[in-house]
């Protein structure tokens, strides 16, 4: 019979309290409202029956991500932003996070299966074809 096993080279980095922290920094990073914006038009254009959703998505997905798959990429946004060091989300977090969040929100229908494209293929050309919204320019007086 075996005994328990010992693993050798794992040791705590972090207790409870340091984890709770951690999450509540994360939490307290900024979203600017030009996020918000891309965030909902990136999960809007991943629903085939959405007018704003490309004609890819119309022809090779079933069904796509609901309000939560938003909620999540800004949260997952917001992660990669505290990874780096930054306090506020910008655009590449929230594609760093799309995949992660995306790729079972999204069913693909037997067309796309039988091109041999996989979720996360459809996932990567959604985010090259939904552009960042405009950000307005000041202007003087």
């Amino acid at each position: 019979m075996l005994g328990p096993r010992r693993i050798s080279g794992v040791r705590k980095l972090l207790n409870a309290k340091k984890i709770i922290q951690l999450q509540r920094l994360t939490a307290s990073i900024a979203v600017s409202p030009y996020i918000v914006k891309y965030v909902a038009r990136l999960v809007r254009a991943t629903r085939p029956g959405d007018e704003s959703a490309p004609p890819f998505i119309r022809e090779l997905v079933d069904w796509g991500a609901g309000p939560r798959a938003g909620q999540y990429l800004i949260n997952g946004g917001k992660a990669f932003a505290a990874m780096a060091g930054r306090y506020s989300v910008a655009i590449d977090d929230i594609r760093s996070a799309a995949v992660p969040v995306l790729r079972h929100r999204i069913s693909s229908n037997f067309q796309a299966q039988a091109e041999g494209l996989t979720t996360e293929d459809l996932i990567g050309k959604l985010l090259a074809e939904v552009r960042p919204p405009e950000i307005e320019k000041y202007q003087k007086g």
